[in-house]
């Protein structure tokens, strides 16, 4: 390999062949095996998504229904992982909370059988489950209360909404969060699912596979920008603000959270379903003044960005949804990790089906041929 050939960050190099999902960053186009996220957002659940992307085809209402019962049955999580995450610091991020917990499931489900239907069934069902369990369980354990128990006769979204909150939630804010767990569970060879793949390919267990992921997700150049467009609608401040602070921005050279992707160079197709998303919270639960300064500051980053392909991407909107719904802004990332999971455990078992472990190459840019120097000479 020459120095020509060398890529930062692999940009636009392909790590594996995949059928799970396709982007066309400059139509706006996102698709989960061959079906418009528009569609999936409009008519699917999360489950059935999960189900779609993990197995390779809409399941059958009798699939589906067998599917959501193994879910609804396996959200608890054992007694010792709950004192496990008790002895977490309070001040810790819920990301840390997490990884560390998802990586416990390891010492208890880590048989590795790898070859076997049933165990790969029973890993995607116990992970799929129970991470909302953990995130919601350490939500309320740092305020020192105890986890609320899952409810089964709750959906996958108002199950979570109803551990997080102590009461059952609204029908609306429990359909939208459902499709904010859709528009988030898949996007391509991203960091975390590369990272996931990597880790898969060495044939480990599929906790270990989930656990280096949510790490990689918790990056503020992945998963963690969502919490910083909240941070920076808030010290905007106002709309009257925008202009100038985006101008500052550019002028600086500093990256402006929530807008640009490696991919696509119009609007984020989730952005878009997101805003309307927000728009319908606001019309029943009432008006939030960030989505104002929002609004204006995708106005203006078009205005001195758009003809560089720089538009709000899937974390712009999302936090202000969270937000509406009454979501810590340290628990978007989590969130975004709770529907992701299922996308990670599709490319574990497409990785499975024809393992190959990863080992790129490197350009070395070191020295040669250095002598060793005494350390009484140094």
């Amino acid at each position: 390999m020459s120095v020509c050939e060398y890529k930062p960050g692999l940009e636009g190099i392909p790590a594996a062949q995949s059928s799970i999902s396709y982007v066309d960053g400059q139509k706006g186009i996102l698709e989960y095996r061959g079906i418009r996220i528009e569609e999936l957002a409009a008519k699917s659940t999360f489950l059935e998504t999960a189900y779609l992307l993990i197995w390779g085809e809409l399941p059958s209402k009798e699939e589906l229904e067998a599917f959501e019962d193994e879910v609804r049955h396996h959200r608890r999580i054992k007694y010792r992982i709950r004192d496990m995450m008790k002895c977490f610091p309070e001040s810790g991020h819920p990301m840390d909370a997490l990884q560390a917990s998802a990586a416990a499931l390891g010492l208890f489900y880590s048989r590795r059988d790898l070859h076997n239907p049933v165990y790969i069934r029973d890993a995607v069902v116990r992970l799929i489950a129970t991470i909302p369990t953990m995130v919601a369980a350490f939500q309320l354990m740092r305020k020192g209360n105890d986890p609320v128990r899952p409810r089964d006769d709750l959906d996958y979204a108002g199950n979570f909404l109803y551990m997080l909150h102590e009461k059952e939630p609204d029908p609306l804010a429990a359909r939208i969060f459902d499709v904010c767990l859709i528009l988030h569970v898949e996007h391509t060879m991203n960091a975390s699912t590369f990272s996931a793949r990597v880790t898969a390919s060495t044939l480990t267990d599929p906790y270990a596979v989930v656990a280096s992921a949510v790490g990689t997700l918790g990056g503020p150049l992945h998963g963690g920008a969502n919490e910083e467009v909240i941070q920076m609608l808030e010290e905007i401040g106002s709309v009257a603000n925008v202009r100038p602070y985006v101008e500052d921005l550019l002028q600086r050279k500093a990256k402006i959270m929530g807008f640009g992707h490696r991919v696509y160079k119009v609007k984020d197709p989730r952005a878009t379903i997101l805003q309307e998303l927000a728009e319908k919270l606001f019309s029943k639960y009432g008006d939030d003044k960030y989505y104002e300064i929002a609004q204006e500051m995708e106005r203006v980053v078009a205005e001195k960005l758009g003809h560089k392909g720089i538009y709000p991407n899937v974390d712009f909107y999302s936090g202000l949804v969270y937000r509406k719904m009454g979501i810590p802004t340290d628990l978007f990332t989590p969130i975004f990790a709770i529907a992701r999971v299922a996308g990670w455990l599709a490319h574990w078992k497409e990785q499975l089906e024809e393992n190959r472990i990863f080992r790129p190459t490197q350009i070395y840019n070191g020295r040669h041929e250095v002598p060793y120097i005494d350390i009484d000479q140094r």
